[in-house]
């Protein structure tokens, strides 16, 4: 019985010291990989709802670097980002793999807004 409670106690102890940070009342856990991408995931204290966050100036930039005009593309793409927490590789198409809020998003003038 002893041991039982020592190797919960032990087990207990373990738990505790895996690595967590503390930022702004947000759980913030380590990195998550998938697919060669790399998110880090938040629990907020509230809901507990696991959210991704990306890293959307730099996945833009990649997105934008073909572009005729790479300010105006990196402007659309942060803003489909930050709503779709999505943006799709390479330089041009595979607006697919971000689903449907990143394809039928429009600007006022009825074209697509995600580059």
């Amino acid at each position: 019985m002893a041991l039982r409670i020592l190797l919960l106690l032990g087990i207990f102890l373990f738990i505790l010291s895996i690595p967590q940070y503390r930022i702004n009342r947000a759980l913030i856990h380590p990195f998550f990989c998938c697919c060669g991408c790399c998110f880090q995931l938040i629990v907020k204290d509230g809901n507990r709802r696991l959210m991704q966050t990306i890293d959307c100036g730099g996945l833009c930039s990649d997105r934008c670097s073909a572009h005729s005009r790479p300010n105006l593309c990196k402007r659309a793409c942060g803003t489909c980002c930050v709503r779709c927490k999505c943006v799709p590789p390479g330089t041009s198409g595979n607006r697919e793999i971000c689903g449907t809020c990143y394809t039928d998003m429009t600007t006022h003038g009825n074209k697509t807004k995600c580059p």
